[in-house]
């Protein structure tokens, strides 16, 4: 990523939400990177998990960086973190489909009450841009998770229309599966293929593919070019499951477990009914906010570029035109995730 895409977070201070996950580390070290004199404030519940992410930075870095216990569920906490903020990424959620289904309130409250107590602290306070984060699970959900994920996005794309005179963005950013992320499939199989058989939930089952320096990539995007409202995706192959066990265990067997609840065959992005407000902008598409007080389509069209998609359109990890190969598969977690593969 390029210094100079990011000069409007030179000498700012921006928050992460469930910093210290996979990807709230991978902004960290991108932003510190590639902004000067910004500073990083890093919110999270886990203590100890904030101890190991220092660990992680010099000391020159750590200058720049400030970790604050807390959970969104805590509404006044966050207004106290967002004291002198001026961007905020919100990467905290409840993720794995079954602790989301067997724990069903515990998730509404993270996913869906941390989302609005995000939205009031920032409305708030001085925050002028804020990004949160989706799921490809968001998109015609069929499980809690990404139920909860779907209002989070409801609620930060509506967030717009309450702003006021206050002078602050709401955006989404939606993707699929990042490579190598905590709970993602290449660090399972990683670790299965020690015992020399890798369970497949289903032979045709396909996802999107991402990864973390693409994610990171996305949501600073998002927040030097949104207008608000906007939930956009990036465009990214797809992989089919089987290709990456033999990509990752070309030795091993494979045996079939079956699709666990809530799970899909393939996930989508976008669905046809999204097409009617769905545009291109290039290496991106953006869904544009059903409802929004501020800005027309035109409005949206003209700022991004953008052209409509063909009514009908739909993005669908098992109908994609661009497709990792066991090759591509291969290299892609060698740069990004195990080196030694």
């Amino acid at each position: 990523m390029q210094q100079d895409c990011f000069e409007f977070l030179n000498d700012s201070r921006i928050l992460i939400t469930g910093g210290t996950g996979s990807l709230g580390k991978k902004l960290t070290r991108v932003l510190l990177d590639t902004t000067t004199d910004s500073i990083v404030v890093v919110y999270s519940r886990d203590e100890f998990k904030q101890f190991q992410m220092r660990s992680l930075f010099s000391t020159d870095d750590q200058k720049r960086l400030r970790f604050f216990i807390g959970d969104v569920r805590d509404g006044a906490r966050l207004k106290r973190a967002m004291a002198g903020v001026d961007y905020v990424i919100h990467a905290a959620a409840v993720k794995q489909v079954d602790t989301a289904e067997y724990n069903p309130g515990e998730c509404i409250k993270t996913n869906v009450d941390g989302a609005q107590n995000v939205i009031d602290a920032c409305l708030d306070t001085e925050v002028k841009g804020v990004v949160a984060l989706s799921t490809d699970k968001a998109c015609a959900p069929i499980n809690l998770y990404g139920a909860t994920k779907l209002v989070s996005d409801k609620l930060f794309c509506a967030a717009n229309n309450i702003a006021g005179k206050h002078d602050i963005k709401f955006s989404v950013v939606r993707y699929g599966n990042v490579m190598g992320s905590r709970g993602s499939v290449i660090p399972f199989f990683m670790e299965k293929r020690k015992e020399g058989v890798l369970p497949i939930t289903d032979e045709k089952m396909t996802r999107f593919n991402i990864s973390l320096e693409e994610g990171a990539a996305l949501v600073l995007y998002a927040m030097r070019h949104h207008l608000g409202g906007e939930i956009f995706i990036p465009k990214i192959p797809s992989y089919r499951i089987l290709d990456v066990a033999t990509a990752i265990a070309p030795e091993c067997e494979t045996t079939v477990v079956g699709i666990r609840p809530g799970e899909k065959l393939h996930e989508e992005m976008i669905t046809s009914t999204d097409s009617l407000s769905t545009i291109d902008i290039g290496p991106y598409y953006a869904i544009l906010p059903s409802v929004s007080f501020k800005y027309a389509e035109v409005d949206y069209l003209k700022h991004h570029d953008g052209t409509k998609v063909p009514e009908g359109f739909s993005y669908n990890s098992g109908d994609n035109n661009e497709w990792d190969t066991v090759e591509t598969l291969r290299e892609k977690i060698k740069e990004f995730v195990v080196p030694t593969l």
